[in-house]
């Protein structure tokens, strides 16, 4: 070891790297905990709606709303930790999928009670005073599982299908042919071909 060196330099460390005494053996990491430049409340501003979609898509209304909650709550614990440059909507929306199966998972194993409900009644029918189609939701509802979810992180969510593979299992191909026949049973339902728009 050269003479310049000080003593309390590890002999483990190469010659060409300079040595600074200091009271601490490894430089600390200036703010290590802040790992994201922009606020979180912005994230939320900027993608709470899309992961509303998203999750009222997977889980209904009801239950989506609970599920958004439930992502927003896990994504503020990862936030700090969330590298930079990572795709932000994406993530969310990741997590917003998960989220909103736990939350199916969790309301199929407690029961819940009911009073006499008329038959046919449905909460999710017609047009409500906000212009919303709570028809489309029902039909979206009604697709199988795949094909719900596979609609949902790319029509309403905006992944690519090589994510969406990722979070429901199988290949892009596969992820777009359920997306695919999602959308042609929603076009079925409301009637509507592929040049027309609903």
């Amino acid at each position: 070891m050269p003479d310049n060196v000080p003593d309390d330099v590890p002999d483990n460390v190469p010659d060409d790297v300079p040595h600074v005494r200091t009271s601490r053996p490894v430089p600390p990491e200036r703010l290590h905990t802040v790992s994201m430049v922009e606020p979180f409340e912005h994230a939320v501003a900027r993608h709470g709606p899309t992961v509303l979609r998203v999750c009222r898509a997977v889980a209904g209304r009801t239950d989506g709303d609970d599920a958004w909650s439930e992502t927003f709550l896990a994504a503020l614990r990862a936030w700090p930790d969330l590298e930079p440059g990572t795709n932000v909507e994406a993530w969310l929306v990741t997590i917003a999928h998960r989220k909103a199966i736990d939350v199916l998972r969790a309301r199929a194993r407690r029961a819940v009670p009911v009073g006499d409900v008329p038959q046919g009644a449905s909460p999710l029918v017609g047009r409500v005073e906000d212009g919303r189609d709570l028809d489309l939701w029902q039909a979206v509802a009604a697709l199988p599982t795949k094909q719900r979810h596979c609609v949902a992180l790319h029509h309403l969510g905006g992944l690519p299908y090589d994510e969406i593979a990722a979070l429901v299992g199988g290949s892009a191909a596969a992820a777009r042919r359920a997306a695919a026949d999602g959308i042609a049973a929603l076009r079925r339902v409301y009637g509507t071909t592929e040049g027309e728009h609903a």
